[in-house]
């Protein structure tokens, strides 16, 4: 399986897009997106999202795991241990990202396993991007800030909003929190 920067160097060689063209697709820089082909920059799940959409592909087939032979599109099963992360160890801004629903190619939501990092550690960037946005916190504690709006949750709560929102989260437990999010590039409205 391939990590995140050769997936996005091979799709943009097999559609044949220049850095300069996905650049403007994805209002990004050509430099940072030869940095995040090259393995040097970490993106963000907002920039992945940003990647998905100006690749008219689902986030899943940039971090998922779809396996020779997998050709069932109406039932997907992941098994904890093949779970696909996104963070890498170079990484910078402190997340680390395990895709839920690799397998299935097309759908509506976006699930992954979110692990944020303490106050502190990583980056303090705002991640909006389209679409909404549900979590879970699966393990431990974190603190929530949607447009300037701080919220403290524990294990077992719930926080629903349009992710459009700037939005940041850090664990606030002892050891890192575990986050269900489940996003989607539409919004009910």
């Amino acid at each position: 399986m391939y990590d995140l920067s050769r997936r996005l160097k091979a799709l943009r060689y097999s559609r044949k897009i220049t850095l300069d063209q996905l650049a403007r697709r994805s209002n990004l820089t050509k430099s940072y997106l030869s940095k995040v082909e090259r393995g040097v920059s970490e993106p963000s799940i907002s920039t992945v999202l940003k990647l998905a959409k100006a690749y008219n592909v689902d986030i899943s087939d940039l971090i998922g795991s779809r396996q020779d032979g997998d050709e069932d599109d109406e039932v997907s099963v992941v098994r904890v241990a093949e779970r696909t992360p996104l963070a890498r160890a170079n990484n910078r801004n402190g997340y680390r990202y395990e895709a839920l629903a690799g397998r299935r190619m097309l759908r509506a939501m976006n699930p992954f396993i979110v692990f944020p990092p303490h106050v502190g550690e990583g980056t303090h960037d705002v991640f909006p991007h389209s679409g909404e946005e549900f979590m879970l916190i699966l393990k431990g504690s974190v603190a929530i800030t949607v447009s300037n709006r701080s919220y403290q949750l524990e294990e077992g709560d719930t926080i629903y909003f349009e992710s459009t929102l700037p939005h940041r989260l850090f664990s606030t437990s002892e050891l890192v929190a575990e986050v269900l999010v489940v996003a989607s590039d539409v919004t009910a409205r």
